[in-house]
């Protein structure tokens, strides 16, 4: 017997705030898009000092990107595995929804070479040619605070970087102490992990939902797949932690989001399974 609780006048059903909470994370994960835009076009002003290429823009705009074609892909799957029922999902639905998910399947892949390529051009690194202030005097340089965060090398901070051992990324005018490069080195590894992480729960997530459509999801075949799916999301939560306590709290409050998010996938992906198994 479900237990009613009476919200403004209105009797709503404990399921019913269940889904009122699942659809405010994906809202919450919806502004995330606008959000990490913001910052990547903060960032892109700097590393991209002469503006951004048509071949640069996955890269200057790899965490709104990602996060946009990630949405996308999430409203696929809540739509396969609660929002239409097993009939629907055939014919030109089915066909249109497989269009929606490749599509956003390039980018996340375009998203993940990104984080790659990332990486890779911060182990250019090159030790700064002169001193901070004679770097502040010659203009046109900037300095990096932490991960995606700049600010113009002056006269009034480039004192700051007095003592530090400098370093200077190699194909830009940015420089920064040898302890902040090697902090945004290992947030860049992290980005690796997760995206990779990310992209193989996702594949394995499509093959159950393929399997389920076909009759042909197994128990033992969910248990298998929950074991390893099990394990990547340890290790994105790992990753999640790793950015709270050395990262932006946007990064950190993103991935738990999307934690909380694909645990509802996961939910409804088992009560689906449940229904047609009893059937």
């Amino acid at each position: 017997m479900s237990e009613v609780v009476s919200l403004a006048g209105l009797s709503i059903t404990r399921y019913g705030l269940f889904r009122l909470f699942k659809y405010a994370v994906y809202c919450l994960l919806s502004y995330n898009v606008y959000a990490f835009f913001v910052e990547n076009q903060a960032a892109a002003g700097t590393v991209f000092a002469d503006g951004v290429s048509f071949g640069k823009i996955i890269e200057a705009y790899n965490d709104s990107i990602d996060t946009l074609a990630w949405v996308l892909l999430l409203l696929v799957f809540e739509l396969e595995t609660w929002g239409l029922s097993d009939e629907k999902l055939k014919g030109s639905t089915k066909w249109v929804l497989n269009g929606i998910s490749a599509f956003c399947y390039v980018f996340i892949v375009y998203s993940f070479y990104g984080y790659v390529s990332e990486m890779v051009s911060l182990s250019h690194l090159l030790p700064a040619a002169a001193s901070a202030c004679d770097l502040a005097s010659s203009g046109g340089w900037s300095m990096v605070l932490e991960q995606d965060d700049y600010v113009a090398l002056t006269a009034a901070n480039c004192g700051s970087l007095a003592d530090a051992h400098l370093l200077r990324l190699a194909d830009a005018q940015i420089v920064g102490a040898a302890t902040v490069w090697r902090e945004i080195q290992w947030l860049s590894w992290v980005d690796v992990i997760n995206a990779g992480a990310w992209l193989m729960v996702v594949a394995i997530l499509s093959f159950d939902v393929w399997l389920q459509l076909r009759h042909e999801l197994s128990n033992s075949i969910m248990r298998y797949s929950s074991v390893i799916k099990g394990l990547l999301y340890f290790t994105l939560l790992i990753c999640a932690i790793y950015w709270g306590i050395n990262g932006s709290f946007l990064d950190f409050w993103d991935a738990f989001l999307w934690l909380v998010a694909f645990f509802f996938i996961e939910m409804n992906l088992f009560e689906w399974h449940a229904e047609t198994s009893a059937e």
